[in-house]
């Protein structure tokens, strides 16, 4: 559901990728895709319907995995209207939901029509991330202490004219959070802040870019930053350990699939690139789960309502006043608690 740049930009070239790595996970049925605008893509293997009722007279939906690829706040209507049609294996882009009022509406969505609801997370399937797992597991640089993640790039064109995220933070924050939670464990919000996209004349609040801070239950102190007016795209994540530092950089588009990993100690440095389709691995191992007679998705919808209640209370903490883009640094200490 949906051909933006989640749908027709990710989901049906990656689900090609899966189709051809896995092709036991995969109907060789052509993909049905439900876009109502009437310019909608049109590429080989692919039908395209404009409503979800057209969509599913083609398929069976017992039988089907439904990509929801549509902007957060309206994921509780399309969720229920897929329900309603028979679908029970779902696919939903990131955040999970917009805020904690549309995360409840579709948990109960869930246990009402018994949905096995799997949310869209590559870096959790990335080599980079597993690398850096086996470091924290290991031990060989001692226990971590501070994590760092920035995820910069420019998105002027998709938020001035398309509204399809409230804030900064639903866009890549959820990519960040997540990764944090998997490396150090559950955690709390200690500070947030958030500034105003400004284009000329032209301001669309609170899409210039976030940041927010997080105190894991093991100690650890995670330090999330977002800028969407960034000159340049990067996705960095930075371990500081009781021996040593890891950096990692994630691929910054689909243009490559590979990242890269700098492990430092005792003044050795180690590099490494890393083969990192994470997101078409990610879509194989969702598959395989949807295959299974219980709900295997289960944990990683509970591990996906838990970014979205960490980043709506980042997002209740810096809601008022909205934080101008010169003022973004003083912003970090203003919100602090």
């Amino acid at each position: 559901m949906g051909l933006g740049r989640a749908g027709a930009g990710l989901h049906i070239p990656v689900l090609a990728r899966a189709r051809a790595t896995a092709r036991q996970l995969f109907s060789t049925e052509p993909v049905v895709a439900c876009e109502p605008r009437h310019n909608a893509t049109r590429r080989p293997g692919l039908v395209t319907t404009t409503s979800l009722a057209e969509a599913a007279a083609q398929l069976s939906p017992a039988d089907t995995v439904a990509h929801v690829c549509t902007p957060p706040t309206v994921r509780t209507e399309v969720i229920s209207e897929l329900a309603a049609l028979g679908f029970r294996n779902i696919v939903v882009e990131k955040p999970l939901a917009a805020d904690t009022d549309e995360l409840a509406r579709i948990i109960r969505l869930r246990r009402k029509h018994n949905l096995r609801v799997a949310v869209v997370e590559p870096w959790l399937t990335s080599s980079l991330t597993a690398a850096l797992a086996n470091l924290v597991r290991s031990g060989v640089l001692g226990e971590p202490k501070t994590i760092t993640i920035v995820q910069n790039k420019p998105r002027f064109r998709r938020s001035l004219t398309t509204p399809s995220h409230p804030t900064a933070f639903d866009v890549e924050l959820p990519h960040g959070v997540g990764l944090a939670l998997r490396l150090a464990g559950s955690a709390r919000v200690t500070h947030a802040a958030g500034f105003d996209l400004s284009v000329g004349d032209v301001v669309i609040p609170r899409m210039g870019g976030a940041r927010v801070g997080l105190r894991h239950n093991s100690g650890v102190r995670t330090e999330i930053a977002s800028d969407l007016t960034s000159p340049v795209r990067e996705r960095r994540i930075t371990m500081e350990f009781e021996k040593g530092t890891a950096v990692g950089h994630f691929a910054v588009s689909d243009d490559d699939d590979h990242s890269q990993l700098t492990v430092t100690r005792n003044g050795h440095r180690e590099h490494s690139v890393l083969r990192d389709d994470s997101l078409t691995e990610w879509m194989v191992q969702a598959y395989g789960r949807f295959h299974a007679t219980a709900d295997q998705h289960a944990r990683g919808f509970q591990f996906a309502t838990d970014v979205v209640q960490l980043l709506s209370v980042a997002k209740n903490i810096c809601a008022e006043p909205v934080v101008p883009a010169a003022r973004r640094e003083a912003a970090v200490a203003a919100h602090a608690w």
